[in-house]
């Protein structure tokens, strides 16, 4: 039951986003058409700037929230070493705060785009071959609506879900802007095709 909930939610999410990239592309084309001294090189370079930022390319400020993960309970207290976060439950955090309106997200300063890989390695959780082993885990999330994200991961399950791996998950407000960095591992493009017409 649970599967096929998040399964509807990812494909409403896909929709929503397509949607939203064709109003975007429509917008595109009508500021093409309408604009004759707009060189085709300066048209070009708006959008190559444009998908950049919107691949996580680039380096970008704005206004968000800020996660901060640590144990919830010390090892002298709970006997046991400390572990890593699980890489599943960190993957339900992004897809929860993707559905929640996050635009951008990093942890640790490691940016996270669409093809981000988190898993474990040898008993280490890693993100893009990154160790995520020392604590706290800082979250950055840019979104639209900073209050309103927060609102929602407050009122979410996912601090529960964090302190049943004895994990403390605390959400504030960012006062000041933040900024993430650009994603900056190579873009592996070995499998794309040129299309022809």
């Amino acid at each position: 039951m649970w599967d096929i909930r998040e399964e509807l939610t990812s494909e409403q999410k896909k929709q929503e986003k397509l949607l939203s990239e064709i109003n975007k592309y429509d917008k595109l084309l009508n500021s093409y058409s309408q604009t004759k001294e707009m060189t085709k090189e300066t048209a070009l370079n708006n959008t190559l700037q444009s998908l950049k930022k919107t691949a996580g390319m680039t380096d970008i400020t704005g206004s968000g929230i800020v996660i901060t993960i640590s144990p919830l309970f010390s090892e002298s207290l709970t006997g046991e070493p400390i572990e890593n976060p699980p890489p599943d439950l960190l993957k339900k955090l992004i897809n929860e705060l993707n559905s929640y309106g996050a635009e951008h997200i990093s942890i640790n300063e490691r940016r996270v785009v669409n093809h981000t890989v988190i898993r474990d390695i040898n008993g280490t959780t890693k993100i893009d071959g990154y160790a995520l082993d020392d604590y706290p885990l800082t979250v950055k999330v840019l979104a639209k609506d900073p209050d309103m994200l927060h609102s929602r991961v407050k009122g979410s399950g996912l601090e529960d879900l964090f302190a049943s791996e004895n994990l403390a998950l605390k959400a504030g407000k960012s006062e000041s802007k933040l900024t993430l960095k650009a994603y900056d591992r190579p873009l592996d493009v070995q499998q794309l095709k040129l299309l022809k017409d």
